[in-house]
């Protein structure tokens, strides 16, 4: 086995990299650029160096100064992790060429799959089922015209040269076709060097299935499993799970035989995903073939007790396989959620900015893959994807639940996340049922609001842990100003019920609650509804709160401000309003606040660089139309104007970088 690898990547790949080597023995060399100086990867490595500049293209991507630290660390193989470089040919071949093993397939096998047409005609060989369409790539609006044509609308338009969703477009008839080849060859170009293209026909409300396979030097080839990947947004998964709620035992060997196909075909080896989509009526299609590691593949590990990671090492060191096909076995469920730092109230803008509060959930049963720590920097240059919570349970609800406590306890602050949304989607009814598609984003939000109302039962148990912390903190401001009682349950005056009006956006609960701050069982009642609490002890700590309702363990995350709590649960994240019945009486008499009048400009809403511009002076604008398109965290978000208007000026030019809140567009005066 290797003494020594380098770790070509950053982030929770890195860090999840680094801890199956450590139970292996092998010592990790980790770099890094200088954003990532105090990031988790940096720590956790044996040996860690740096490799200058702030972008990827002066730190991760620099083939040269990668190779050359792996020379002079002495080491022995270079792990590609995800991203990045990890489906790069020219990378891996100049790893090979340096005598260094790289940890992943042959060269070969990454151009061959890594190209979108190559890739086809090798799965229709293998007898893989593929989508109507492909074909040579699309050169110019003719040829489009003619492909679309052929195929049938709707279509998708993909680039020929890479994945993960960039470039894609969904074209629903002629007259979108040309607007969109513009904008997917483009984008293509840009995340790719490549902009050829490619039609296909687009699958309605597909699943997205994928299976995870292993192959070593001598051929052999095993596959463990699917994955169900459906939860997407702008075709970047969200949450997956293993198995799939639509497999049978029989689909899933003959999906998984259909992969190992492909895989000895183009000569395969080391771990592989083949992704498919499938219809409504169980037929799967060929989508393409990653040619490393998935970010999912924790969901994997956790049904089949393997480390993919050690397997992938042990395959690059020219072992076999440990394992045939009939070892495979699945037990339980996983279900994973991705992290990221976005703002999904401000159309899921990436977020930048500096971790200042961190706890991590600790729970049975649950893993958590992070990159970060208090004091990691979230900068423009690299993906949003801070860490994956991944919960195991014997069934699919037991999973659901115990991944839902999970990212209630889970708590970052100084940066903006998805977590709330990410939470919210577990525990929608559509989710429970197992009715996955691809489009159930679109489905079941309205931009970042679920069309889904909250449990109201998730709604009391807000406002009873809300009123809980008000009501102890006023309490021990009370007993702060009188003699200190020997008794275990402070003065008996405390010993009776207490009222509270709470209120949050429309709703007003009423609340009652019998206990004292000392005490460690309280009686509620909610609107009626009785709730036995028990805080053995009572534990708020660092705005987590941990209760016992009615003999099940809740976690909330809580940050005060006077009478209002700033609340979250169970993806529900709302603002409360605590009184005693005399001040709500007071309250009503007490005139709204206005409303704040929109600024008479556009800010920007994140930091980033500005790639087009597509309004001038004197132009009218409409709410919603996009004024500016930025590229972040190598992504490209529209701006969307606040208000309708006349435009002024602009404020910005195509290059420029801008910070958030940076004017960018400024209107006449009303």
């Amino acid at each position: 086995m290797f003494t020594k690898i380098l770790i070509a990547n950053r982030g929770e790949i890195a860090v999840r990299i680094i801890r199956s080597c450590r139970k292996l023995g092998i010592a990790t060399v980790a770099v890094y650029s200088e954003p990532d100086v105090q990031n988790l990867h940096v720590l956790e490595a044996d040996d860690a160096v740096a490799l200058g500049g702030k972008t990827a293209a002066q730190s991760y991507l620099d083939m040269g100064k990668l190779l050359d630290v792996a020379r002079k660390k002495g080491c022995e193989a270079v792990h590609p992790g995800y991203g990045f470089l990890s489906e790069n040919k020219r990378f891996a071949e100049m790893v090979s060429s340096a005598g260094i093993v790289f940890i992943g397939p042959p060269a070969s096998a990454i151009g061959l799959l890594g190209d979108k047409t190559a890739s086809r005609a090798v799965a229709e060989k293998a007898g893989v089922p593929v989508i109507p369409g492909g074909g040579a790539p699309i050169s110019d609006l003719g040829s489009a015209q003619s492909a679309a044509g052929a195929t049938g609308y709707p279509v998708l338009i993909k680039p020929a040269a890479g994945g993960g969703g960039k470039g894609m477009r969904i074209v629903n008839n002629a007259d979108e076709l040309e607007a969109a080849l513009k904008a997917s060859r483009t984008e293509a170009e840009k995340a790719f060097g490549d902009d050829r293209v490619f039609i296909e026909r687009y699958i309605t409300r597909p699943r997205h299935i994928e299976i995870q396979v292993m192959a070593d030097n001598d051929g052999n080839v095993i596959y463990l499993g699917e994955r169900e990947c459906s939860i997407q947004r702008r075709y970047q998964k969200v949450i997956e799970e293993a198995p799939s709620p639509a497999m049978t035992p029989a689909l899933r060997t003959k999906m998984g035989e259909v992969a190992c196909n492909l895989a000895r075909e183009a000569g395969y080896v080391n771990a592989g995903t083949v992704e498919f989509v499938m219809d409504e009526s169980g037929d799967f299609f060929f989508l393409e073939m990653n040619t490393r590691l998935q970010v999912e593949h924790p969901v994997t590990e956790m049904v089949t007790g393997m480390d993919l990671v050690a397997l992938q090492l042990r395959i690059a060191d020219g072992q076999r396989l440990p394992l045939g096909q009939a070892d495979v076995s699945i037990s339980g469920w996983a279900i994973e959620a991705r992290i990221n730092a976005e703002d999904p109230a401000k159309g899921f803008f990436p977020a930048t900015g500096m971790i200042t509060r961190y706890a991590e959930p600790r729970e049975q049963n649950v893993r958590l893959d992070s990159g970060v720590h208090a004091g990691s920097l979230i900068s423009v240059y690299y993906d949003s994807l801070l860490a994956k919570v991944i919960a195991w349970g014997n069934d699919r609800e037991e999973a659901r639940q115990t991944l839902v406590n999970a990212l209630n306890g889970y708590h970052i602050e100084g940066v903006v996340t998805n977590m709330d949304f990410v939470n919210r989607i577990l525990n929608l009814t559509s989710f429970q049922n197992g009715d996955l598609a691809t489009d159930f984003i679109e489905k079941n939000f309205d931009d970042a609001q679920a069309k889904e109302p909250p449990d109201p039962e998730h709604l009391n148990l807000l406002a009873l842990a809300t009123t809980l912390v008000y009501h102890n903190r006023q309490s021990l401001v009370r007993e702060s100003l009188k003699p200190m009682v020997s008794t275990i349950g402070g003065s008996s005056e405390d010993a009776q019920w207490h009222n509270y009006v709470v209120k949050s956006e429309d709703k007003v609960f009423h609340v009652a609650l019998l206990g004292t701050p000392l005490q460690r069982r309280w009686h509620f009642k909610v609107d009626g509804r009785q709730y036995d609490v028990q805080t053995p002890p009572f534990e708020f700590y660092r705005r987590r709160l941990k209760l016992t309702v009615n003999g099940e363990i809740h976690r909330f995350i809580l940050r005060f401000h006077g009478n209002f709590t700033a609340a979250s649960f169970c993806g529900i994240n709302r603002v409360f309003e605590v009184y005693t019945p005399r001040e709500w009486e007071l309250a009503a008499y007490m005139p709204s606040p206005m409303k704040k009048v929109s600024d008479a400009a556009i800010r920007c809403p994140m930091p980033g660089q500005v790639v087009d511009i597509r309004v001038k002076p004197g132009d009218r604008v409409y709410r919603g139309q996009e004024v500016v398109i930025l590229e972040s965290m190598k992504m490209e978000s529209g701006v969307a104007s606040n208000r309708d208007g006349i435009v002024a000026a602009v404020k910005v030019e195509i290059g420029q970088t801008v910070d958030s809140g940076d004017i960018i567009v400024e209107f006449e005066k009303d």
